[in-house]
């Protein structure tokens, strides 16, 4: 909540959109270490309303030029899932920074010294340890301890944990902070930053070099966008899959009046498993850093895809993942990321999801600089067919390379009313389940009319084609889970509790409804004072 707090501040001192979502995610570096960073990278969807235009920022992390396909393979040829997700060589480039720093400078209002400023007096003055702070650092202890950095910032000086009500001070994270403030990008990828960076690198091991760091370039891309009905839906492109599996499966979906079927009846889940069943198949095939791979972009979204997809799903009898392979003819990720969304009076639109990966990344922290690093290096496809961290399958198309970017589910959105005007923003985190998740609170409010509130509340299904499994909230009733069994559907022993979207929706006479999903502990909706 103090995140959107200086988020709404930085409004109300004349920025825009834009401006305020870089406050946020400066914020969030210091206020919620677990996934908020300097060490990660992310996405983020603009709509500049003067140009009526949208533009998908990718500082996803790259893979550094020592990165080899089998760098995290053992001597049998196994998945060594220790080093691909908590050691050194687990971290890719980090992308934050560059991409903040890329948008605030191209498209905000205001300087990067002012939009910078609360974070860092946050990280210096301290902040109040909260309640879901204090257990998610207890949950940690052991990743956190067992990295002498991490220890150091985010344990007592006798190795006690912090409790609620504590303050917390971030001391080298604030110093990392203003050498950005004072040199933009170059205070992070040059200088003193870089050094203890590549010194933290030298002592443990790590890959990136300071031709890694010089090299990192944030990428301005199209969205991925199609039309659900008369609503016109963007996300990102890859090496994000949410875009092209949230325009695929609305496009699934699209042949069939869901709303006559009920919300969260056995008829309408059905329909949402085996559309999310053919994505995810398609996802594990198919996806990758298109800058390095092939992606059939226009095939995988078209229309009559989704047709054909639609047309061999049995509406009585659920498939098995084993039979459904990747729909095309074929060719020889934590939940702990954060979202947040921006709408500002001028009418642009700032969607922005980023992480670390897993809860802390790696757990390991970069001396003298107060961040983590990411383990991002385990969203790729360490061996083609090994599940990751998430349990997502990959292909070639995700192998690790240098100066690749790993695959992604990771899904900023925006949504247009008929006449072309931002309706909706929304994001999520939750690892893979994060496209399954934007699509069903778009579904809520295209589909049943739901406000976001609600929308956001309502629970929620996930199925990723491997494992074969259905999961479910609390609050599908028992006849449904029944029927669904009946149907032939693997669901899950017991609720899960799947994302935490972050909205705004306009109800298209200039008045803006905001909501934090339940889910998320410390998470809070700001108003521009």
């Amino acid at each position: 909540m103090v995140a959107s707090q200086v988020g709404a501040s930085i409004l109300a001192e004349g920025g825009n959109a834009i401006d305020a979502a870089v406050a946020t995610g400066f914020a969030l570096a210091v206020t919620l270490p677990q996934a908020g960073n300097l060490g990660g990278g992310g996405f983020m969807l603009i709509y500049l309303a003067d140009e009526n235009r949208t533009v998908a920022i990718d500082y996803r992390e790259m893979a550094p030029s020592a990165a080899t396909k089998d760098m995290f393979l053992n001597a049998q040829g196994e998945v060594d899932a220790g080093k691909a997700r908590f050691s050194i060589q687990s971290s890719g480039v980090p992308g934050t920074v560059a991409g903040l720093v890329h948008v605030q400078e191209k498209y905000g209002n205001l300087s990067l010294k002012k939009v910078m400023a609360p974070a860092i007096k946050l990280a210096r003055s301290g902040i109040r340890v909260t309640v879901a702070l204090s257990e998610s650092l207890s949950s940690h202890r052991r990743l956190l301890q067992s990295n002498a950095g991490a220890k150091q910032y985010f344990f007592k000086k006798d190795g006690a944990d912090y409790a609620v009500g504590d303050v917390l001070k971030q001391r080298d994270l604030a110093a990392s902070l203003k050498r950005i403030s004072a040199q933009g990008a170059e205070g992070f990828y040059q200088g003193k930053t870089a050094e203890l960076f590549l010194a933290q690198m030298e002592r443990t091991g790590g890959l990136i070099t300071q031709a890694d760091l010089d090299n990192y370039a944030v990428v301005e891309r199209s969205p991925i966008c199609g039309d659900y009905r008369d609503h016109r839906v963007c996300a990102m492109p890859p090496p994000s899959s949410g875009g092209i599996h949230l325009v695929q499966m609305l496009n699934i979906l699209e042949g069939w009046d869901l709303k006559g079927l009920g919300h969260n009846s056995a008829d309408y889940i059905h329909r949402l498993v085996e559309s999310m069943r053919r994505a995810y198949a398609d996802r594990s095939q198919y996806l990758g850093d298109a800058d390095f791979f092939p992606v059939p972009v226009e095939t995988l979204i078209n229309k009559d895809y989704g047709r054909v997809l639609r047309d061999k799903i049995d509406l009585d009898h659920a498939s098995r993942s084993a039979d459904i392979g990747p729909g095309l003819k074929r060719t020889p990720e934590s939940t702990e990321t954060t979202h947040f969304s921006v709408w500002d009076d001028w009418g642009n639109v700032v969607s922005n999801t980023y992480t670390l990966n897993f809860s802390y990344g790696s757990g390991i922290a970069v001396m003298g600089s107060g961040f983590l690093l990411n383990n991002e290096m385990d969203d790729f496809s360490a061996r083609p067919g090994s599940p990751n961290g998430f349990g997502l399958v990959g292909g070639v198309a995700n192998s690790i390379e240098a100066g690749k970017r790993p695959l992604s589910s990771m899904t900023p959105t925006i949504v247009f009313d008929p006449q072309g005007k931002p309706l909706l923003v929304t994001g999520s985190p939750g690892g893979s389940t994060i496209i399954t998740v934007v699509l069903q609170l778009i579904l809520n409010v295209l589909e049943f009319d739901m406000g976001i509130a609600e929308a956001s509340a309502a629970s929620r299904i996930h199925h990723q084609w491997l494992p074969d499994d259905v999961y479910y909230e609390s609050g599908i009733s028992p006849d449904t889970l029944r029927k669904l069994r009946e149907m032939g559907h693997l669901v899950s022993d017991g609720a899960a509790v799947l994302g935490s979207t972050q909205s705004i929706q306009s109800n298209g006479k200039g008045v803006l409804f905001g909501a934090t999903d339940s889910r998320a502990h410390g998470a809070g909706v700001a108003i521009q004072p």
